[in-house]
């Protein structure tokens, strides 16, 4: 049986530019490691960490390095969720099509999968939009894959 831990909370507030993206793919696979995730598991977090940071700077900010993203991990002894909160303008992504993978790997197409791919990589993605105050994507990855 594993020890109940404590709600563990980290926070960074970076500007939110393209160059950021190393220090913050680096900051969410160290604390992905720290709470007892395997390295696949932590590179798949980082991966959609990272799919929504860029989504946040390419879409929200169209590229504004005065803008800043704020993100909030919170590690207990059952999951990581990672909130990633910009200012920016918001959108629906329940709105965008599904994509077609076969299509994009014929056409060598780049872009439109990053919340597709935050969804397979991850066990809950929620959005929450109220611009210009905040936009919030909430992403969840438990110890224990969930049983469906």
């Amino acid at each position: 049986m594993m020890k109940k831990r404590k709600l563990l909370t980290y926070n960074l507030k970076i500007a939110g530019i393209t160059e950021n993206l190393e220090i913050i793919r680096e900051f969410i696979r160290k604390l992905a490691i720290k709470s007892g995730f395997e390295e696949e598991t932590a590179g798949q977090i980082e991966l959609a960490v990272d799919e929504a940071c860029t989504n946040v700077i390419r879409h929200a900010y169209n590229n504004d390095h005065r803008r800043k993203i704020d993100i909030k991990v919170m590690l207990d002894a059952e999951k990581m969720q990672i909130c990633i909160s910009d200012k920016g303008k918001g959108f629906n992504p329940d709105l965008l099509p599904k994509p077609d993978l076969r299509a994009y790997v014929e056409t060598s197409k780049r872009g439109g999968l990053g919340i597709h791919l935050m969804r397979s990589l991850m066990d809950e993605v929620q959005f929450q939009f109220n611009p210009p105050k905040k936009n919030t994507v909430t992403l969840t990855k438990y110890m224990s894959k969930k049983s469906a």
